[in-house]
Order: C-alpha cells, then sequence, then structure tokens
C-alpha cells in the first residue's frame, strides 16, 4: 500500500530536497524558455506544487490548483503546458536552467491534471466572458480583469507600477432592507451616477449585486469626482420611490496592488 505516495514509476521527479530550491530552479528555467509575465509566474499553487513532489506526494491534485491559478491569471493553456514542461525538466536534469523538455514528454496523467485544472476555470468564464452586464449596462468583471491586464503590462513594459498611474473607486449598497425585483434599482440608479460623474472613458464594472467600481486614472479632479459621486447616488436612491429603502452608499478608494494577480484577488474579495 502506497497510500498517497506515488510508486516510483509514477513520479514526475526523485522526492526530497528543498520547495524553495526546486521553486527556484523552476522559475529560472520557465522564464528562459519564454514564460512571457514573470510577475504572474510565482502564484501559491506553485508553491504548493513543490512541497507536494519534494515530499514524494502525489501531485495530481496540487497541478490542478496550479492549472487553474494559470487560467484565472490569464495564462494560455500552451503556456501552462510549456511551464509544466519547465518543471518536469528540472526534475530530470540537474543543474542551472536546463533545456525545457517538449511538453509530449511529460507523463499524460500529469498535463491531464493541469489541463482540466485550467479548463474549469476555462468554461467557467465561458458563461461569464459577457462584456456588459445586461442589468446596469456596467462592464462586467470578467471585462475588468482584462483590462487590468493590459493596465499590469503597460506598466511593466515602462518600468512603473500601476499604483502610480491608476486607482479603483469603489460603490457598495447596503440592500438589506429591500425585497424582491426593487433590489435591481438602487445598482441601476449608483450605475448611472458612476458614468455621469466618470465621463472620461474610465471602465465602470459590477462586481457583485451590491457592488460596483471605476478604474480611473490618478488625477487632481480624482478627490472632488468621489465626493460628487457619493451625493449623486444619495440623490437619486432617494428620488426614487423603489430605492429609498437603500442604505447610504459607501465609496472609497482602493489602491492597486503591486501585482496583477493581486488585483484579481483583491476584486474576488470586493465582490463578496
Amino acid at each position: 500500500m502506497t497510500g498517497h505516495r506515488l510508486m516510483p514509476l509514477q513520479r514526475i521527479g526523485p522526492a526530497g530536497g528543498c520547495p524553495r530550491d526546486l521553486r527556484e530552479r523552476w522559475r529560472q528555467t520557465t522564464l528562459a524558455a519564454g514564460w512571457p509575465f514573470p510577475s504572474d509566474w510565482g502564484v501559491p499553487a506553485v508553491d504548493t506544487l513543490c512541497s507536494a513532489v519534494t515530499a514524494g506526494l502525489d501531485p495530481v491534485s496540487p497541478l490542478c490548483r496550479l492549472g487553474r491559478a494559470r487560467a484565472e491569471t490569464g495564462a494560455g493553456l500552451a503556456e501552462t503546458l510549456q511551464d509544466l514542461a519547465a518543471l518536469h525538466t528540472v526534475l530530470r536534469q540537474p543543474g542551472p536552467c536546463p533545456v525545457v523538455d517538449d511538453p509530449d514528454q511529460v507523463p499524460s496523467r500529469l498535463i491531464r491534471a493541469i489541463a482540466l485544472g485550467w479548463a474549469d476555470v476555462a468554461l467557467a468564464e465561458v458563461g461569464a466572458s459577457q462584456v456588459v452586464d445586461s442589468m446596469t449596462g456596467l462592464a462586467t468583471a470578467s471585462y475588468l480583469r482584462t483590462r487590468l491586464s493590459e493596465i499590469y503590462r503597460a506598466a511593466q513594459a515602462d518600468g512603473e507600477p500601476a499604483s502610480d498611474r491608476h486607482i479603483l473607486v469603489l460603490v457598495s449598497l447596503d440592500l438589506s432592507r429591500i425585497e424582491g425585483w426593487t433590489r435591481l434599482v438602487p445598482m441601476v440608479l449608483a450605475a448611472e451616477a458612476m458614468r455621469d460623474v466618470f465621463n472620461g472613458g474610465q471602465t465602470h464594472a459590477v462586481l457583485g449585486q451590491s457592488v460596483a467600481v471605476v478604474l480611473t486614472g490618478l488625477d487632481t479632479k480624482l478627490p472632488s469626482r468621489t465626493v460628487r459621486l457619493r451625493s449623486l447616488i444619495c440623490e437619486l436612491l432617494t428620488a426614487d420611490p423603489d430605492a429609498t429603502s437603500a442604505g447610504p452608499p459607501q465609496v472609497w478608494l482602493e489602491r492597486l496592488p503591486v501585482e496583477y494577480t493581486q488585483a484579481c484577488e483583491l476584486l474576488t474579495r470586493l465582490s463578496n
């Protein structure tokens, strides 16, 4: 009986060693092989997989997690499989930055594990790939992540933090005292206010039933626009009989994190 441990022929490499050392060799190898966005590579699933491999545990579950993480950060399947090939190469060939194996040389069960994880996210996003939310007319969270990806890439190319150029303006509504279809009205009104106040090409998006966001550039008008946004939302909620039960809106600024992956995690937290 092997429990969760692998038979020798099933392992992708020998057990033992330091997860940190394996992680660094893997990172160097995959970057040398052409991983396009170095700042997106070091997701937590990488560390989980390194720990499992060096402990001699079955890598299938950690590989699924890595596949999902790669899809969530926008990596394509081909890039994801090439990254797996880099790990496979490092485990087979000692020494710094070996020549990366063809992905076809990786055992099929491992390719299947990481591909299934990647596909789970990709298929889930098919239904969420609509650019505009039909209720509010705001962009979807999926589109916002695409815009953020573009912003982070441009900032990286220019050698500047994305947070030096852009910021998130968050709007949260209290709908706890509203029932039925009228729960839709406050967010529709908030969307109207967002488009009115931030009308210079900014990205307006919906994150959930009661949370919306504006992705805007940093400028001297931002403080006054933020105050105006809250004021206008209050006016619209007060004037509409179907929205008067909504609590006062919360409007605040969120600084963009250092990494794009962290920005995606922030959006997920804000949407809950």
